[in-house]
């Protein structure tokens, strides 16, 4: 188990660190991408983990040069997610972290994902009761990679930045929780790979 003891309060990121979801949210944007002229590139979408809906839309839009309605976009991609038949399951790794501190620590989830998929899929879990708060893309200005989602997550756990840990599984949260002053463990592929950074 990794050693967690120095830190006053530990941040997960949830699609693709806490939950096994991003197989689930990239399916939802290769239709999307399809629907709406976006070449699919499952790389790149999956380097977009953690940024909210609205804005990948915006990139998209920017890397392709493509003018498409971003709230039309983003709610097709919640639609298609939706309607894929599996409930994503917890990552076993991050979730022995997250039972083994939660008696001793307040945790947080700082997600991309808004506030009604986060609760409905934290909720089916159980978790959403354990936590000390959670912060959505509904909650914020600016997403991932802003610190913004974790710095909200650290005040609301009355944690000072310095004294959180942060398990993201991108690249982009994991700036987003080093420019929040934060440190960052890395999963990837449902693994801890890193230590301490």
């Amino acid at each position: 188990m990794i050693d967690l003891s120095s830190f006053k309060g530990i941040i997960f990121d949830m699609d693709g660190t806490l939950v096994d979801s991003m197989g689930r949210h990239i399916n939802a944007w290769q239709v999307t991408c399809e629907v709406f002229g976006y070449p699919f590139d499952a790389n790149y979408i999956h380097s977009l983990g953690g940024v909210p809906t609205l804005e990948t839309v915006e990139m998209l839009n920017a890397k392709y040069n493509i003018q498409n309605d971003v709230e039309e976009v983003a709610g097709f991609k919640k639609r298609a997610s939706e309607k894929l038949p599996d409930i994503p399951m917890l990552i076993p790794d991050t979730l022995a972290v997250f039972n083994h501190y939660i008696k001793s620590h307040p945790i947080s989830v700082g997600t991309g994902s808004d506030r009604q998929h986060a609760e409905w899929l934290l909720s089916h879990h159980n978790i959403i009761d354990q936590l000390k708060v959670l912060v959505t893309a509904d909650d914020v200005k600016n997403g991932k990679p802003h610190p913004e989602t974790f710095l909200m997550a650290a005040e609301a756990m009355h944690v000072a930045p310095e004294d959180c840990v942060v398990f993201e599984d991108t690249e982009m949260g994991q700036r987003a929780a080093l420019d929040a002053g934060m440190t960052c463990v890395m999963v990837k592929d449902g693994k801890i790979v890193n230590s301490l950074v």
